[in-house]
Parts: structure tokens; C-alpha cells; sequence
């Protein structure tokens, strides 16, 4: 018996010190992911966040949400559900204030290539004209070319300059803009004229692109009503017929058809939103 007791001990301690190296393995590789994804892609993004901080916000929220959620719901798909969220919201918030960036970039980009043209046609020079533009403007656009003007001030000559703002502003526009200005440089011509004809390029751009998102927009709410209409339908059920849906919360067969029907959903909507997200 006690041969049998120690044995149950030993098996145990092995199995919680194999359980504590996992969940320090993981906890070292999110907060490597964090650490980086917040050094470089928000660093590029001017928007600064203390990568600690957001690493124990993410694993505070981690050990908090999928208890409560598993508390409120008994379900453990629910719970499992909530875990993986918290495992990849910190990726997903930092692609969202990208995303939401570079849209506030794409909006400015216009404007400040006229003012840009403007001001060289009143004489001015690319640097001078960009300076004004970066005094006029707001945040990012003059974020970003303020950058610039500071790196060829240290030094840094002008293609490189060009190169470094493209890499952290992967967009169709801006690359356009940034090659306009690369050619210029090398080969001469009126990059005045040359600035404010591809202003009226991306606002043409702009409004087809908004006509786009008008006329798709029906569908999109309809993938959303499509996608949300079987959830409410399960809750209407469960609460009309509680005895009737029981087994579907309650047993494992249950378990596994509400992953089933979590996973169709979550692809039925990604496949949704290819459909009716248009590139221009």
C-alpha cells in the first residue's frame, strides 16, 4: 500500500512538473511573440505599448476568461472556445490598429501629395514642400514623411530614405507615390505635375473603391445575419425547450456537434467575406 501510495506521488509530481514546463514553454514563446510583434510592427506604426504590459494583460485575460466563461455556461466547448480568443487576440489587436492605420494613411496620401505639388509649384523644393506638407498634415501621413525628412538629415541619402518608408508601409498607394518621387529623382521631370496627377489617380480610387463598399455591403450583412442566425436560433431552442436541447450542452456527443457547427460557422463567414471584400 505504501509502495502504491508513493507511486501515485511520483507519477503525479512528474506529471505536474511536465505540466509546469509546458505552460513556461508557451508562456516564454507569447511572450516572445509580443515582444517582437510590438518592437517592430507597432514600433512602424508610431504607436508605442509596453510589450511586458500587454503580455500580462494577455496572460491575465487568458487565465480569467475561459474560467468565468466555463462558470457562466458549464460548457467546456464554450471555455475552450474563449481560450483560444485570448491566445490570439494580442495578434489580432495589433493587425487591427495596422490595418486601421494604414486606411487613415490611404484617406491622407491625397491631400498631401497636392499640397506636396503646391508648394513645388510655387517654387519650393521636394524636401521644403515635403517639410511644409509634414506642418500642415496630421498623423500618419506626416508621421511618416517627417521620418523620412529626419533620416536624410543623419545622413541617410534619399533612395534609402524612400526604401525604408515603403517597407514599413506595404501599400499599393503609397508604393506609388514612392516610385513617382524614386524615378523623378533619378531620371528628372515635373514631379509637380506628376504628384498631383496621381493625387486625382488615388482619389478616383478612393471614391470607386467607397461605391464598391456600398454596393457590398448587403452582402456582408447578410454573411453577419446568416452567421449569427443559427446561434440565436440554438438559444431560442434552449430556452423554449430546454429539456429537448439538453443534450446538446450536457453530453460529449453534444460537445462535438457544437464544434462542429462553431467551426462550419467560422468558415461559412471567412469564405463570406472573401466573396464580398473586392480589391481594387
Amino acid at each position: 500500500m505504501t509502495l502504491l501510495l508513493g507511486l501515485i506521488f511520483l507519477v503525479t509530481l512528474i506529471t505536474a512538473w511536465l505540466v509546469y514546463k509546458a505552460v513556461q514553454g508557451y508562456l516564454d514563446k507569447q511572450r516572445a511573440s509580443i515582444e517582437l510583434t510590438t518592437a517592430t510592427t507597432l514600433a512602424d506604426m508610431f504607436i508605442f505599448l509596453d510589450p511586458q504590459k500587454m503580455f500580462r494583460y494577455n496572460v491575465a485575460l487568458t487565465c480569467i476568461l475561459p474560467p468565468i466563461v466555463w462558470v457562466l455556461t458549464g460548457n467546456p466547448v464554450f471555455a475552450f472556445g474563449a481560450l483560444i480568443a485570448t491566445v490570439f487576440l494580442p495578434k489580432w489587436y495589433v493587425g487591427f490598429l495596422g490595418r486601421r492605420r494604414l486606411k487613415r494613411l490611404e484617406q491622407q496620401l491625397p491631400d498631401a501629395l497636392l499640397m506636396v505639388s503646391g508648394a513645388m509649384r510655387a517654387g519650393a523644393s521636394l524636401n521644403v514642400s515635403l517639410e511644409s506638407m509634414v506642418k500642415e498634415s496630421k498623423p500618419p501621413v506626416s508621421q511618416e514623411f517627417e521620418l523620412m525628412l529626419r533620416e536624410q538629415r543623419l545622413g541617410v541619402d534619399f533612395d534609402t530614405a524612400l526604401q525604408n518608408m515603403e517597407r514599413r508601409n506595404p501599400q499599393q498607394d503609397f508604393q506609388l507615390v514612392i516610385s513617382a518621387m524614386r524615378i523623378s529623382k533619378e531620371v528628372g521631370g515635373n514631379l509637380a505635375e506628376i504628384l498631383e496627377s496621381l493625387a486625382g489617380v488615388l482619389r478616383d480610387k478612393a471614391i470607386m473603391e467607397g461605391k464598391i463598399r456600398s454596393l457590398t455591403a448587403q452582402g456582408k450583412a447578410q454573411g453577419v445575419i446568416m452567421t449569427g442566425l443559427p446561434i440565436l436560433m440554438m438559444l431560442a431552442l434552449r430556452a423554449i425547450e430546454p429539456k429537448a436541447m439538453e443534450p446538446l450542452f450536457n453530453t460529449w456527443i453534444g460537445y462535438g456537434t457544437l464544434t462542429v457547427i462553431i467551426v462550419m460557422e467560422l468558415v461559412g463567414y471567412w469564405f463570406i467575406r472573401k466573396i464580398t471584400t473586392i480589391d481594387v
